[in-house]
């Protein structure tokens, strides 16, 4: 029984009816779970590929060598997780069938957190042979095998009895992930209250599958076995103790004359509870050690809860496995990333090296600066290191990318990976991207920008999301961060959000900044004749936070400027208009970059000109192909209209026809065409019904009649959920400066930071 599951309808603050739950799984499509075919499905010629005669070939191939099944199947990244349904959450025995709901939503979060394929299998047996046998003959169809809800004893000797006959990882989580979370949270706690494994002694009140597998974690850890006491209904586990004894237990036996919980807690610095509600009373944590760390995992309701501790101990920290309170050990910030790891070094086990690995990384993740889109996860909570932040939560986008590779490299290390990852960091970079799709495209601008960083100006300084990117601006070596603020309320504001203040951040007040004076003159020159005052000017300076930043950038005192956080786009693309040049030779646009099903677009102008004329348009294709270059794609601009080729006519229609007519007489270096309707620029069937076409295949940078189209299709794809837009970027000013949409969140302001810092290289 693991600590994250819940048996009731109410749990974690959020009030759920049955009918509400009954109608979620019911829906249009009962259940929650789909299969979706990966290559196309629409020709004869593609069903011939994927099935007679074309899947012919890999069956040839994998038979000569079966380690091709990883390169032609989905083996690789597909995961079963099979039960008998003898322990489904808090609900007891209740039968495979029944169990089969919780199924789905294991296989649901394996693909949410780490885009690992499951398929769900419950087995009609209670019969511990039977269910080995049925399990044991599936190696071939899966990279792993996630064991879940099978009752204690059995669950340890099914798991045991697999490992031994099956090359390929087998997890019981129910056991091995609540120790994992448990440990990380354990490694936090004692390093907040300065202390070290060989140190403490630990008291674990439940000697079911998660009990026994936390303390021997622990132990792994380095807690010493005779330091650690496990109790059970009947008392202490003590040497010697003949009655409820089993295998499992008796290797956790400590010579003691301690025969109650009571009495083991008693001095004890932690509390492992994985046991029953209430099992842990107020006057026995009273009794524990100074600053006792008091884990109740107990489903659903804990040992004892936060509230209750709290009244007679004030230096306590307490995890819990509810979502309500602070330190959730939640299973599922380790079963999906577990497997992610195994699965890309091919690991034929999963041991005790990689669960430790597993555990430190997501103790030091919790020690790292949260993004703002974690805390908009949990309703814009506080979340920072310390007694109430010593596990991370589910939400946090960053364990995808750092539990994996420290697993993988565990199995690496221990001699279970057939298949070693050489480039760490270009794998950190790939499960990044396996998530956010953002982090694929942004991948090649970070690393270049790492080569050669830059200083880049954060024009909103005082504002908590811009705090944060400029630490994480930072943190990932993409240069200097100077924040234009007044000094002390930038170090209280990030005090209060728990930001740490990193070598190679600065703050800058524009007020009383030396280059006052010199940035008003030169804003003066550039405005005496356009109605602007030098009182006005020097106002400006003092007081306009983007004018200060863009002057900087002007003036050669930094590389490139970030801004637009809390004012509309419009407003901060003036004030950078009236301090900076645009490009001689360029146009002026905004290029927004789209990923959408594995393909990425880009989209112009999404920010300046409202209806473009003709030669305006031509101007933006060449300017949009650039771009699209300079990320590393070679450009196939399609310009857009309601038509196709001439029908049906319109007045936006011969305004592309124009700008296509004007680039054709340009020299230009990429494929254009147009006017087309959008699905035939991106329809490679649609297009192929015009063989005179100049695109070799399907467009990936489309160039929009007017902003009011740009900003529809894209808000809408953003919306749907169809696509994740990045931008709009801004290009064509003679100096680098990036605007983020109202209200960015710090990882937007970090990725645009990059990207006027790469536009410097």
């Amino acid at each position: 029984m693991t600590a994250n599951k819940t048996a009731t309808p109410r749990r974690g603050g959020v009030t759920i009816t049955d009918r509400e739950a009954l109608e979620f799984h019911a829906g249009s499509r009962p259940g929650k779970l789909e299969i979706t075919p990966t290559k196309p499905m629409a020709t004869q010629r593609d069903l011939s590929l994927a099935y007679s005669p074309g899947v012919a070939v890999p069956v040839r191939a994998i038979a000569e060598d079966p380690s091709r099944a990883f390169d032609y199947t989905s083996r690789g990244n597909l995961v079963a997780v099979i039960t008998n349904g003898t322990a489904i959450l808090g609900l007891g025995n209740l039968g495979p069938l029944a169990s089969k709901p919780v199924m789905e939503g294991k296989a649901v979060l394996f693909k949410r957190f780490a885009d690992v394929d499951s398929i769900d299998l419950e087995l009609d047996t209670e019969d511990v042979d039977a269910f080995v046998n049925a399990v044991r003959y599936l190696g071939p169809s899966f990279g792993g095998i996630n064991l879940e809800d099978i009752k204690a004893p059995d669950c340890f000797i099914i798991e045991s009895r697999l490992r031994e006959l099956m090359d390929i990882p087998v997890f019981h989580d129910d056991q091995h992930g609540t120790a994992i979370i448990a440990t990380a949270g354990l490694i936090n706690a004692l390093h907040l209250t300065g202390r070290k494994p060989e140190d403490i002694r630990v008291v674990c009140n439940g000697a079911g599958a998660a009990g026994i597998a936390c303390i021997e974690l622990i132990k792994s850890l380095g807690v010493p076995h005779n330091n650690v006491t496990l109790c059970d209904t009947k008392g202490v586990v003590y040497e010697g103790r003949t009655e409820g004894m089993n295998q499992w237990k008796t290797a956790h036996a400590v010579p003691t004359d301690l025969r109650t919980l009571e009495e083991a807690m008693r001095g004890a610095d932690v509390f492992l509870g994985v046991s029953a509600k209430g099992a842990l009373t107020p006057a026995m944590v009273a009794s524990m050690a100074p600053h006792p760390i008091i884990f109740a995992m107990a489903n659903p309701d804990p040992e004892i809860t936060p509230e209750e501790v709290s009244q007679v101990r004030d230096d306590a920290i307490v995890a819990t496995g509810r979502s309500d309170y602070p330190n959730q050990v939640n299973n599922v910030l380790c079963f999906p990333y577990m497997f992610r790891g195994a699965l890309d070094v091919r690991a034929v086990a999963i041991n005790e090296h990689m669960k430790i690995a597993a555990a430190e990384a997501i103790a030091q993740l919790a020690r790292e600066d949260v993004p703002d889109e974690v805390a908009a996860a949990y309703k814009g909570k506080t979340l920072r290191f310390g007694p109430s932040y010593v596990i991370p939560v589910p939400f946090d986008p960053r364990l995808i990318s750092v539990v994996p590779p420290a697993v993988a490299r565990a199995a690496m290390e221990s001699g279970v990976a057939q298949r070693p990852i050489v480039d760490m960091n270009a794998y950190a970079q790939s499960l990044s991207a396996r998530r956010d799709p953002v982090a694929g495209s942004l991948a090649r601008i970070f690393a270049q920008v790492r080569q050669s960083p830059k200083r880049v100006v954060f024009a909103e300084g005082e504002e908590v999301p811009v705090i944060r990117a400029a630490a994480s601006f930072v943190q990932q070596g993409l240069g200097t961060a100077v924040l234009i603020g007044r000094e002390e309320v930038v170090a209280a504001t990030a005090a209060e959000a728990g930001i740490e203040f990193r070598p190679g951040m600065e703050v800058l007040n524009a007020r009383l900044s030396s280059r006052n004076g010199d940035y008003a003159d030169t804003l003066y020159a550039r405005l005496q004749r356009k109605g602007f005052l030098k009182r006005d000017c020097q106002r400006f300076v003092n007081y306009d936070r983007n004018y200060f930043a863009a002057l900087m950038v002007a003036r050669g005192d930094a590389d490139a400027l970030v801004t637009g956080a809390t004012r509309n786009y419009a407003t901060s693309l003036e004030a950078m208009l009236n301090v900076i040049d645009r490009k001689p030779g360029h146009a002026l646009i905004g290029v927004s970059l789209v990923i959408s099903r594995g393909r990425t677009l880009f989209v112009a102008d999404t920010a300046v000109h409202d209806t473009p004329s003709a030669e305006e348009l031509a101007d933006i294709a060449e300017e949009a192909a650039r771009t699209a270059r300079r990320l590393g794609h070679e450009p196939r601009v399609a310009l857009l209209a309601n038509a196709t080729f001439g029908q049906p006519p319109s007045e936006s229609a011969t305004r592309v026809r124009k700008a296509v007519e004007l680039l054709a007489k340009r020299r230009i270096n990429f494929e254009v065409d147009g006017e087309m309707s959008a699905d035939v620029a991106l329809n490679a069937e649609l297009l192929a019904a015009y063989p005179f076409t100049r695109l070799s295949g399907p467009a990936n940078v489309l160039v929009m009649p007017s902003a009011d189209a740009a900003s529809i299709a894209t808000r809408m794809l953003r919306e749907l959920g169809g696509g994740t837009v990045i931008g709009p970027f801004l290009v064509g000013l003679d100096k680098s400066v990036q605007i983020v949409s109202l209200g960015a969140k710090d990882t937007d302001i970090t990725n645009m930071a990059a990207v006027a810092a790469f536009d410097v290289t």
